[in-house]
């Protein structure tokens, strides 16, 4: 029972820090308006609108009873009431007297004199209208062949104290309220540029010199994010000088080794041994590329369907097929992207003789799907391909040599860009690549 009450308190509760507080705060004021409202009604306002009432019905039971008596002039009797008393009084010979009136419900004005004019009077003895006058109610008593009728000013009935009291009341819980969404909005700030640095360091972005600022506890967080920024940052820019250096050492004798290769006579041993040196020329490009640092380039907004065409046009391969949408923009790092497709094309054409390539819009995500007529990956495998140096020799020529790192690189930039890479059976029997981007 407890876990299903947790459970749909969550579900109920706004995701955001800001609305969580605002709700903390918000809640407790609402609450207490609303008892001292309660209390205010019962205790205070409906008793003094009931005493207020009670005396005006028995003005008028004063009124009929005098009016009764025969040593007293009628018309006197009634400017005397009118005057004094601030009772509008005119006595209507109709026998037609219609008791029956609309009362309004939650109204206590309307319980209220209902309920004094029924014990004086009796049921069926008088008639009452609320809402027909904007600054009077119109009471009616029946009395002999006729009916008294009684224009009665409303502030004689309820007292305007409400109306007073609801300002007080609403006026310093609004300006309470207000006073916390800047308090609140000053302390989530720092959280919200913290939540933002480190999503677009997540990102591969550049990440500008951040400043911690908010509450302790803020603050040691950003200054640990920082350190930890900080930290790989170095990582990073170590692992690529290292690996550049080693690339440096590797073609200087890479480079000797060709030359000499020049002065053997013998044509296919020489082919041989230069496409050994080819190879690992691509090998040490490749490890370069996986380890070379994303933070250089600035997002900027580009149309990905002029970069899918520019990508194919320069294959210049009659076995790629395409259907792409026109026009659709995407704010990114444009030469990454660029290499990610790049690197999934070239895998695709290494193991099909057809590829298919478009690229569509729904909702709030990109779709990029490369699809080819190749033997395929096994399903087991979808995620291990993506890992660097993975390899799979079943089903898949090897006769051209991989690292194993041009899906791992694809995946990398796709993720930097908040997307995802999945894979799957392709409608022509092969592997279909399926890229989300979000629009």
């Amino acid at each position: 029972m407890f876990y299903g009450l947790s459970k749909f308190v969550k579900d109920i509760l706004p995701k955001r820090l800001f609305y969580r507080a605002l709700l903390i705060v918000a809640v407790p004021v609402i609450v207490l308006q609303l008892v001292i409202t309660i209390v205010f009604f019962d205790s205070l306002w409906i008793k003094t609108n009931k005493g207020m009432t009670k005396a005006v019905v028995n003005e008028i039971n004063t009124f009929i009873e005098v009016y009764s008596d025969e040593i007293y002039e009628k018309d006197e009797i009634t400017n005397l009431f009118s005057i004094y008393q601030d009772l509008n009084i005119e006595y209507i010979n109709d026998e037609n007297f219609d008791y029956y009136y609309d009362e309004r419900w939650f109204s206590p004005i309307d319980r209220t004199l209902r309920r004094e004019l029924k014990s004086k009077f009796g049921t069926g003895k008088f008639w009452i209208d609320t809402t027909g006058y904007k600054e009077l109610i119109d009471l009616r008593i029946k009395y002999k062949s006729g009916y008294f009728k009684f224009l009665i000013p409303r502030d004689r009935l309820t007292s305007s104290s409400a109306r007073i009291f609801a300002l007080w009341i609403t006026v310093p819980a609004i300006i309470m309220i207000f006073i916390s969404l800047i308090f609140l909005k000053n302390q989530t700030r720092p959280i919200t540029n913290l939540a933002k640095a480190a999503e677009k360091f997540g990102r591969g972005e550049e990440v500008e010199e951040f400043k911690p600022s908010g509450a302790s506890e803020i603050r040691q967080a950003g200054y640990e994010f920082d350190r930890m920024r900080k930290r790989i940052i170095r990582h990073l820019n170590q692992r690529s000088e290292m690996l550049s250096g080693i690339s440096h050492d590797l073609r200087t004798p890479l480079t000797r080794m060709k030359l000499q290769i020049a002065f053997i006579k013998d044509k296919n041993s020489a082919n041989k041994l230069s496409e050994d040196i080819n190879e690992m020329e691509k090998m040490l490009n490749e490890y370069l590329q996986f380890t070379s640092s994303s933070h250089i380039e600035k997002d900027e907004q580009f149309d990905l369907s002029n970069l899918l065409n520019d990508v194919i046009k320069k294959y210049n391969n009659q076995n790629i097929s395409s259907d792409i949408s026109p026009r659709l923009y995407f704010s990114g790092r444009k030469n990454l992207i660029k290499r990610s497709i790049n690197n999934l094309i070239d895998n695709a054409l290494k193991y099909a003789k057809k590829v298919n390539i478009n690229i569509t819009k729904s909702n709030n995500n990109i779709f990029i799907t490369i699809e080819d007529d190749g033997p395929g990956i096994p399903e087991k495998e979808y995620n291990n391909v993506f890992k660097p140096f993975y390899k799979i020799n079943k089903g898949r020529a090897d006769s051209k040599s991989s690292v194993g790192l041009g899906l791992s690189i694809a995946s990398d930039i796709i993720r930097s860009h908040g997307g995802n890479i999945k894979l799957s059976k392709s409608s022509m029997n092969g592997l279909e690549v399926k890229i989300f981007l979000p629009f």
